[in-house]
């Protein structure tokens, strides 16, 4: 099978089938980000496609679940994902589930008969980067829309049948402010009902726009014990029913799951309980992340 550049995808689809339909990120604008910085954003042949699937068949016995590469496949246009999807079911008519990154904007391109229509088809459990729920932050790390438009696509994709995973990342607001981002962020996913909640923390990564301004001073990272207080006040101040949430990313110190509103106290005491181990003067300083 073919690959080009390197092969992300989020840590619960490891059993997946990964078929590449796009090389890099559309966006490729976030000041953290530095995963597609290497390879120019293009989007691969059906021709490659098909061939990759073939061969597929010819590996995995069965494909339950097939996850899209690269980093926002849900760019591409509602009629070639269509086509995709369709290729997939008749190489693996078991697959229930396709599914990729999308942002936002991926999102608002699409007609709501058109997501409908690629719900019927099978693509489902799209993982969104939400990031947070604060403008203010939004707009410092160019992430490309506002929490009002996010609001509105993630509303239409939900009347369309289609579930998102909220891809959240404490300590993106900086110092000082995490309990705030937590705030909005919480009342946001309250907003909007997530199928999931994936919870990672910043790093702070040579050659992206935010490690220049960390040199420069105009913005200073969130203490660790701030992350954790930040990671607590998003779980207090949840309301929904029945949402995993999973806080398993490896940039995270303390690896936490559960599922809402059952296991808020059980994460909680997690947390609190990593705190009383590691020690608040050790906590009181930066981590270094080295990658995503």
């Amino acid at each position: 099978m073919h690959y080009e550049g390197t092969t992300y995808r989020p840590p619960p689809e490891a059993d997946s089938l990964l078929l590449q339909v796009t090389v890099g990120c559309a966006h490729n604008r976030c000041t953290f980000c530095n995963m597609y910085r290497d390879v120019p954003f293009r989007r691969i042949s059906m021709e490659q496609i098909e061939e990759d699937l073939k061969e597929a068949r010819g590996i995995f016995p069965k494909a339950e679940r097939i996850f899209l590469v690269n980093g926002d496949a849900f760019v591409l246009k509602a009629k070639m994902l269509g086509k995709i999807a369709e290729k997939i079911k008749f190489h693996f008519p078991e697959c229930q589930t396709v599914t990729m990154y999308a942002s936002i904007q991926n999102i608002g391109s699409k007609s709501d008969q058109e997501l409908m229509d690629l719900k019927r088809v099978g693509i489902n459990d799209l993982y969104v980067g939400i990031e947070s729920g604060w403008d203010e932050v939004l707009t410092r790390i160019q992430k490309g829309h506002t929490v009002s438009e996010a609001k509105q696509q993630l509303g239409r994709l939900s009347r369309a049948g289609i579930n998102h995973i909220a891809n959240i990342m404490l300590g993106v607001a900086g110092r000082g402010n995490g309990v705030e981002n937590a705030a909005l962020t919480a009342q946001f996913l309250n907003e909007t009902s997530p199928g999931l909640i994936w919870v990672g923390t910043l790093g702070i990564f040579e050659g992206t726009e935010l490690h220049a301004e960390t040199a420069r001073g105009s913005f200073v990272p969130a203490t660790e014990i701030e992350i954790l207080e930040e990671e607590k006040a998003l779980i207090r101040n949840m309301e929904l029913e029945g949402v995993a949430f999973y806080g398993i990313h490896p940039t995270n110190t303390v690896p936490i799951r559960g599922a809402l509103p059952r296991d808020k106290q059980k994460m909680l005491d997690k947390i609190d309980k990593a705190i009383r181990h590691y020690g608040k003067v050790a906590l009181e300083r930066p981590f270094q992340r080295v990658s995503l």
